[in-house]
């Protein structure tokens, strides 16, 4: 089977890899210069299938456990060390809350807090601890399995190019194109996130904390060496790029609520763009012709598209229908 694959985001490096492990001969058209360069690029990377559960809906989660197993096979670095969600004393209901709507934690105390993460010991009395959970860089992972895919699977890249040139030598094409795919899913609409990257040696931090905060809940991403990715908002506009002074205060304020170590922290990054979302905010497979749709990621993209992947493949070669992602009305989840 010929495949082409319409764009090198994380939908599209997923996509690849999963018809090129059918057998398939996989050509992946990007526009841009390099892999990974659009929303993918201001991705959090959190592997949280639990965290995701409390304001997401069950599928979203149940492609999460398979796409967790997926990245620390397909890639290096992929820590194991869980999530952490923690919440000023005023904010405990919140982390009640949070608690009664997902599965997969236990609640911990000051000490084991401490025990976690020493740099916050003392500052919380309470939180919630999700072992099985795992992050990753995406930039990173994006690279390497880029290279996978040249390396192992001969899948040919072709990088500032226009997607749909030359078609007819396909059998299958894969569009991944994110919110660019407006022009054949007009249901597709833009979500903002915006985002920061900061830079600290007074703070050391092992896995994601998720800080429940009155206005924008942030999550905290140790990259490594001491830089930490802060994010993210979710705002109803296309306007790429784009970042807000609210937004950045309302992000650094809440870390800052986090520890004071990083109220002099460096800025070394701030960032912004645009996630493709459907109305209810969950990811969809359409076919149309020899054209399969991959689309609707929102702010799930790492964690669902490993999963979605497998089944735009299983759709193309086997005929499988996945209802929990192709049926509009489909209601069981």
């Amino acid at each position: 089977m010929r495949v082409k694959i319409v764009g090198a985001g994380v939908a599209g490096l997923t996509c690849a890899h999963a018809f090129a492990r059918r057998g398939a001969e996989v050509t992946i058209v990007e526009r841009k210069a390099g892999s990974g360069q659009g929303c993918s690029w201001y991705a959090g990377g959190m592997l949280a299938p639990w965290c995701e559960r409390e304001s997401a809906e069950p599928i979203i989660a149940e492609l999460g456990f398979e796409s967790l197993d997926y990245w620390r096979e397909a890639v290096p670095n992929v820590p194991k060390e869980g999530s952490l969600v923690l919440a000023q004393p005023r904010d405990l209901p919140d982390l009640r809350r949070f608690s009664r709507r997902t599965e997969g934690y236990e609640w911990i105390d000051d000490t084991r807090i401490a025990a976690l993460e020493p740099d916050l010991e003392g500052r919380f009395d309470q939180g919630l601890f999700f072992p099985t959970e795992a992050h990753l860089e995406p930039r990173k992972a994006l690279a390497a399995l880029t290279r996978k895919l040249v390396d192992e699977h001969h899948v040919t890249i072709r990088y500032e190019a226009e997607g749909f040139e030359g078609d007819d030598a396909a059998d299958v094409v894969v569009d991944c194109r994110g919110l660019a795919a407006r022009d054949q899913l007009e249901d597709l609409r833009g979500v903002k996130g915006e985002m920061l990257v900061l830079y600290s040696t007074e703070i050391a931090l092992k896995r994601p904390v998720r800080m429940l905060h009155p206005r924008i809940p942030v999550y905290i991403v140790p990259r490594g060496d001491g830089h930490f990715m802060i994010g993210a908002t979710s705002i109803e506009n296309d306007e790429r790029g784009r970042v807000t002074g609210r937004s950045m205060l309302e992000l650094l304020s809440a870390v800052y609520a986090l520890h004071p170590a990083f109220g002099e922290a460096e800025i070394v990054e701030i960032g912004a763009d645009v996630r493709p979302a459907f109305p209810d905010n969950l990811p969809r497979l359409r076919r149309r012709g020899n054209t399969i749709y991959v689309n609707g990621l929102y702010r799930h993209g790492f964690l669902a598209a490993p999963a979605l992947a497998r089944r735009a493949a299983e759709l193309a070669f086997d005929g499988t229908h996945f209802p929990e992602v192709m049926d509009e009305d489909h209601r069981e989840w």
